[in-house]
């Protein structure tokens, strides 16, 4: 790996928490410009033609939250 890296890996895991909480942070200002390439736009135009054709395919929220809630109390 390169000097970055294995600094970075070094770091303590609180550390490492932060650091990426602040990378997070810096991509979702709302100046930040993340750039999407064609295949993911279409990607995502695909899947959401392919919810609205069969709604059967995704998880209402409902579902999605009591899946959680069981996998906590396991």
């Amino acid at each position: 790996m390169d000097l970055y890296t294995d600094a970075i890996r070094d770091l303590p895991a609180v550390d490492r928490l932060l650091l990426v909480e602040r990378i997070w942070n810096d991509l979702t200002r709302p100046d930040t410009e993340l750039p999407i390439s064609r295949a993911i736009l279409e990607d995502a135009k695909a899947r959401r033609d392919a919810m609205a054709a069969d709604p059967t395919l995704g998880k209402t929220h409902e579902q999605v939250w009591n899946r959680i809630e069981a996998w906590r109390k396991a």
